[in-house]
């Protein structure tokens, strides 16, 4: 498969074999993969609390929102994402380096999370970012410490449905403004 090809194949997933799982060596081939997205200064401060145990998993479920516990009830694996905060877009002494402060954190991040998505989509991996969740709850549960900014759940799986229809994307000039 071509990078192309994983791009289109990459779809936010909503139901999921439960039958099929995702195993400890695939999700670090995963991470290992997301450790080459660049980050501010090579901070790599991008954080993963990786879930497989059957009541950790109902425990982060319950941080969800309803519909959000719905989607991922037949995965075995959600993934907690959060990043070190007041490190990258900061210089060594702790001041902002830019105007986006901690926002770079959650830049690094997204670029992290977007590598892990599309490995993910390589392996015939299916999943869906979700970011209708209670951080303090995810922080209690998983014992991530105030000094990170939780961001997302990743719910990783095996689609149920065979196709999923791409939604339509907005023109090139609708986005972008070349001069």
């Amino acid at each position: 498969m071509n990078l192309d090809e994983i791009a289109l194949r990459r779809r936010s997933v909503r139901k999921y074999q439960a039958d099929k799982k995702i195993s400890k060596e695939q999700i670090v081939e995963l991470l290992k993969f997301a450790q080459q997205a660049p980050s501010w200064k090579n901070s790599q401060t991008g954080r993963y609390y990786v879930v497989f145990d059957e009541e950790k998993l109902k425990e982060v479920r319950n941080a969800l929102l309803p519909q959000n516990q719905i989607v991922t009830k037949d995965v075995n694996t959600l993934i907690v994402t959060s990043f070190v905060k007041n490190r990258s877009g900061f210089d060594k002494n702790g001041a902002p380096d830019n105007e986006l402060g901690n926002g770079w954190g959650c830049y690094d991040l997204g670029l992290q999370n977007a590598f892990l998505l599309l490995k993910a989509a390589e392996l015939g991996i299916d999943s869906i970012i979700l970011g209708l969740r209670d951080a303090q709850q995810l922080r209690n549960i998983l014992n991530i410490p105030n000094t990170e900014e939780i961001v997302s759940v990743i719910a990783l799986g095996y689609r149920a449905e065979e196709e999923i229809i791409a939604p339509a994307r907005k023109n090139i000039e609708d986005i972008a403004t070349f001069y």
